[in-house]
């Protein structure tokens, strides 16, 4: 089977990656089939060899010499070394040997390298970080002054680009050093330690000798992998490694004509996953020249607002539509909710943990390990909601650009974004918001259709007006234009006053700026993202949306009498009488009053434009224990049914 993809003009190698589970094995040697169990068995066993020599290697090779040699990307001879991690290992002469007693083949010890090499290059740019914050260390560390920030980025390397939420932290993790040991740490690898090693089989860096992966002739869903696994936990020999066959499932997701590369396997407790990588080409996405875009905008309770706006042969910019909103503020209600019994939970660890002290006779410790793993069974739990909404959000925003015919999609670049200056629940729910998973996923899927997706400054797109740059003024809702808030925005300009929900206005600014600052669109050299650094004042002048004329309506003639409302639908036949059984027609009677959890595909979608409730908001679905989706609130686009217009704004009066 060849890896090589064939790619015609105007395509590009898109590398995507599907979660396979393997269910069973058969052992080529005995003609055995595996379970479940037991196949993780063998699999576990082959993890636990493969982590212990990694761990050897990165204890020895965790020093600021051999980190700084590995990222120089040069052996002593002054040759480049191999983009391969483990490739790079052997040139260098780092080498690695098994336990005394136990036989491995070399395609193990490929895989330990390249683990092992891929940790190390990975703490090169963070020791570059920690060693830039140590030699600007500042007066206070809670606040550094405008001079300390500038000092700070000349001695980080990139730090010009760099968000300063990372400098913090990274301070942050020193000044805790300082304070547990008196004096600040020397470099990254007293500050941090030897990374922990992940239980996990890299079949990537092996050849034919260890692992191979082929297709079925006859359904291409299903493919064969074989790989050698230990029959033994310690093998002495070679012949205690066998031959094992594992047939596997691909999902919908992966393409027929896709170019399957050998997974990564992990162990989860009795269960085998493999990280099935594959390749396909997709159109390449442009850099400029796009005449429809999609801008998205961030919210708190209304996660993405999205519109698409289209520029014209002479400059003039115009919507196409009302746009449409993400809300999942079930789903945001949920994961609150779990924080704060991960707080309680850490809390009440914390003070089992002075009790207890390091005895691990007390009788607390028992209690204080049903705690912790509690603790890891939460933070799973919270990880998998995370992931599933920053999929179902970036979906959704894909989904609108690919309706409305966008090559484009501009993001606010929110990464230096801080959480201050609010109330502690506030903050709290703002920091911990999924907005770069739903980034990444976003170009992930975008990719798909050719869609670039490009991160703009989040320069005044809230305050400024979207028609006339004007700066907006803000009140709670339409119906309270006196009262002080942030929701809705009022443009006070007289020849515009344009009005409209806060992040339907900012979504128009992030579209309109991208459209007029294409040519600022540039590469980020070290992640490959596409992002515009800059807002130039010229180009910013232009990024309006023009005002469109919804005609003369003025009155000229009578008002058409309508219809009255049609009768209510009435039973052209008796109820039947209550039967026995539940089989049937509705028996004759009132309709339940009882309150039922509607369903989601029938519910209203519409955009509240009134002021929100005074009384505490509780989601009526979460309180019943409802899914996921029931409170992932999208509306569907509208772009082919809405003429261009610029506002969705109605009088005050």
């Amino acid at each position: 089977m060849s890896r090589r993809l064939p790619l015609a003009a105007g395509e590009v190698s898109r590398t995507g990656c599907a979660r396979t589970l393997l269910r069973t094995g058969v052992d080529e040697g005995t003609g055995e089939v595996l379970s479940p169990a037991v196949l993780a068995q063998r699999i576990g066993w082959c993890v636990d060899l493969v982590a212990g020599m990694v761990s050897g290697l990165l204890a020895e090779r965790w020093n600021p010499a051999d980190v700084e040699v590995l990222a120089s990307g040069v052996d002593a001879s002054g040759r480049k070394l191999p983009s391969n991690a483990w490739m790079a290992l052997r040139r260098l002469g780092w080498t690695v040997a098994p336990p005394a007693g136990v036989r491995v083949n070399d395609r193990i010890v490929r895989m330990v390298q390249e683990q092992a090499g891929r940790a190390l290059r990975s703490a090169s740019w963070r020791a570059g970080l920690t060693a830039g914050v140590l030699a600007t260390w500042p007066a206070d560390p809670r606040q550094r002054t405008a001079q300390e920030w500038e000092q700070v980025r000349k001695a980080v390397p990139g730090g010009e680009h760099l968000p300063s939420s990372i400098v913090k932290s990274r301070t942050r993790q020193a000044a805790k050093f300082l304070a547990a040991h008196g004096r600040l740490p020397v470099d990254v690898f007293e500050l941090e330690g030897v990374p922990k090693v992940a239980r996990m089989l890299l079949l990537a860096a092996c050849d034919r000798q260890q692992a191979t992966i082929e297709r079925s002739d006859t359904d291409p869903r299903r493919v064969l992998l074989r790989l050698q696994l230990p029959t033994r936990p310690d093998p002495r020999a070679y012949a205690d490694w066998t031959w094992v066959a594992c047939p596997i499932i691909l999902p919908p997701t992966v393409p027929a004509g896709a170019v399957l590369h050998l997974p990564t396997l992990r162990v989860t407790g009795r269960q085998v996953h493999a990280d099935m990588a594959h390749s396909h080409p997709v159109p390449k996405a442009r850099r400029t020249g796009h005449t429809v875009a999609l801008g998205v905008d961030w919210g708190l309770n209304t996660l993405l607002s999205a519109g698409a706006l289209r520029l014209h042969e002479g400059g003039r910019i115009t919507a196409l539509g009302a746009g449409g909103q993400f809300r999942a503020a079930g789903v945001l209600a949920k994961q609150h909710r779990l924080r704060r019994h991960s707080e309680r939970l850490h809390a009440k660890a914390d003070h089992y943990q002075r009790l207890t002290g390091r005895d691990e006779q007390h009788q607390l410790a028992s209690k204080l390990a049903v705690l912790r793993d509690e603790i890891r069974h939460l933070s799973a739990r919270r990880s998998n909601l995370n992931a599933a909404l920053a999929w179902a959000a970036a979906r959704w925003a894909v989904d609108q650009a690919i309706a409305a015919g966008a090559s484009v999609i501009y993001v606010e670049d929110l990464r230096s974004l801080e959480a201050r200056g609010m109330a502690a629940t506030l903050n709290t729910r703002l920091s911990q918001q999924v907005r770069g998973q739903i980034v990444d996923r976003m170009r992930h899927l975008a990719a798909e259709a050719g869609i670039a997706v490009v991160t703009v400054p989040a320069r005044n797109t809230s305050k400024h007006c979207p028609q006339c740059l004007t700066p907006l003024r803000h009140c709670k809702a339409p119906d309270k234009p006196t009262v002080a808030g942030w929701k809705w925005a009022i443009c006070p300009h007289q020849s515009c006053r344009w009005q409209g929900d806060r992040d339907q206005g900012a979504w128009r600014r992030i579209a309109a700026r991208g459209l007029t600052h294409q040519a600022k669109t540039v590469t980020d050299k070290t992640s490959g993202h596409m992002v515009i650094r800059a807002v130039v004042d010229k180009l910013e002048t232009a990024a309006v949306i023009t005002k469109t004329s919804r005609g003369d309506r003025s009155k000229t003639g009578p008002t058409r009498r309508k219809p009255p409302r049609p009768a209510p639908r009435r039973r052209r036949a008796p109820s039947p009488t209550r039967p026995h059984s539940l089989a049937g027609k509705r028996p004759e009677g009132h309709a339940p009053t009882d309150r039922r959890l509607p369903r989601a595909a029938h519910r209203h979608q519409g955009v509240n434009t009134t002021s929100t409730p005074t009384t505490g908001h509780q989601p009526r679905g979460a309180a019943l224990g409802a899914g996921f989706h029931l409170h992932a609130h999208a509306t569907p686009p509208r772009w082919e049914t809405i003429p261009e217009t610029q506002s969705d704004s109605g009088s005050l009066s």
